[in-house]
């Protein structure tokens, strides 16, 4: 059974933190940014762990550069000041940075290795995307290369490159060939996991500073549980 433990300021994974930076292994049911649940944000997490750290008196600034969702574990980089804020926006628009996932999923993939390539096309009401193999109207496309790296009794462990940053895509392009997330039932998996959260987990980041423009690399370890646990 996973670990059902949500960050706070005293707890927090912290793999990297510089005078521009911070870059945070999140846990599952961490939620990135404010919602409509109003449940304590990490976002605010952080700051009020900078908050403490540094003794500031004001409000400390903080900037999402990108999200994972909340059932998701991994990787998130946060922007300590405005500048590392926007020269990092731009690295994500642009894709000038390089993201690594690992999937536990159910059902052999057709390939062992294979880019997949979709359309995908957002549906607001009940916050999920599909995925098309040509495309339609309001579709974006959508591509990733994945990888078996491990075969367990039951499961996959596939390694997957992102191309593209689309809501949901690696969820979504994974149910289109067959082979859902462990505990998505969203996208098409029997049953959830014991701490609510599926198995797809941002595992490396490499980018270039904001500032100095030293290519960094980061990887984070997945929740402490069996699957996961086998892998590392």
């Amino acid at each position: 059974m996973a670990e059902k433990v949500i960050s706070t300021k005293d707890n927090l994974q912290i793999l990297h933190e510089d005078n521009h930076i911070i870059v945070i292994n999140k846990r599952v049911g961490d939620i990135v940014q404010g919602d409509k649940t109003g449940d304590k944000a990490l976002s605010e997490v952080v700051k009020e762990y900078l908050k403490e750290k540094y003794n500031k008196p004001g409000d400390v600034f903080l900037g999402v550069v990108h999200r994972l969702d909340r059932p998701t574990s991994g990787i998130i980089v946060f922007a300590k000041t405005s500048k590392a804020l926007s020269r990092l926006n731009e690295t994500f628009k642009n894709r000038e940075t390089q993201k690594t996932y690992w999937a536990v999923i159910k059902n052999c993939p057709p390939k062992e290795k294979d880019t997949l390539v979709h359309f995908l096309k957002r549906n607001s009401k009940n916050n999920t995307s599909k995925a098309y193999l040509k495309e339609i109207p309001e579709s974006k496309k959508a591509s990733l290369t994945y990888q078996i790296i491990k075969k367990l009794d039951n499961y996959f462990v596939l390694e997957i490159d992102l191309h593209t940053g689309r809501h949901h895509q690696i969820r979504a392009q994974l149910q289109a060939i067959g082979c859902p997330i462990k505990g998505d039932l969203k996208y098409g998996f029997d049953r959830s996991n014991s701490d609510g959260g599926i198995h797809l987990h941002a595992r490396k980041i490499i980018l270039l500073h904001p500032v100095t423009k030293k290519e960094l690399s980061f990887t984070a370890n997945p929740p402490n549980d069996v699957i996961w646990n086998s892998l590392i």
